[in-house]
């Protein structure tokens, strides 16, 4: 999408019941989390951007489970039910406090593409999230210094970009990292629906 869009103008986008898309979901479709916490904020101010999260879904069809892979702070990569942001975020029987968007690929990634990009983020489970990256690219931005050195540790964009590279899709990233909104503005990939 080449649009950016303001949190006025995604808040002014219609929500969509869960339930209603639920089926139509598909493993490879991507969330985007507008968030309304601390960390999230800076993310965006970081950023410049609306957008704080980025994560995949993955849908477990012999399961009948939509599942959610991402990096998550303080957790490192996991796979969780969308139902959790929807009713039970963080186990405070209450959603996500943000706003949050499925999005596609204009173009479907075929099959054998996208079990190697899911393949990869399975691998990763467990793998801890960089907690120390957002002040590295902070730093990075201000200083005007060069690339980060790579480790095995993520922050959700990174985690998205990797598993896509496994896809044959690459991101276009802002200087020396790969932001949320890196991918939201990424031409190949359109909105679908908001559902929170």
């Amino acid at each position: 999408m080449a649009v950016k869009l303001t949190k006025k103008q995604l808040d002014q986008i219609s929500k969509v019941p869960y339930e209603d898309i639920r089926d139509d979901l598909k493993t490879g479709q991507l969330i985007f989390c507008s968030g309304k916490y601390l960390f999230s904020g800076i993310i965006q101010r970081l950023t410049n951007s609306v957008w704080s999260h980025v994560a995949i879904i993955y849908k477990d069809e012999a399961l009948g489970r939509v599942l959610i892979l991402e990096a998550e702070p303080y957790v490192g990569i996991r796979l969780i039910p969308m139902s959790k942001y929807l009713r039970d975020y963080k186990g405070k029987r209450k959603p996500y406090k943000g706003l949050m968007f499925v999005a596609d690929f204009i173009e479907p990634i075929g099959q054998h593409d996208l079990n190697k990009a899911i393949s990869f983020g399975l691998d990763e489970l467990t793998r801890p999230y960089d907690n120390w990256e957002i002040l590295r690219i902070m730093t990075r931005i201000l200083f005007r210094i060069g690339k980060k050195s790579r480790n095995r540790d993520y922050i959700c964009s990174e985690l998205v970009r990797d598993a896509f590279v496994k896809a044959g899709v690459r991101f276009k990233m802002t200087d020396s990292y790969v932001s949320p909104s890196n991918i939201w503005h990424d031409d190949r990939v359109a909105m679908k629906y908001r559902i929170l």
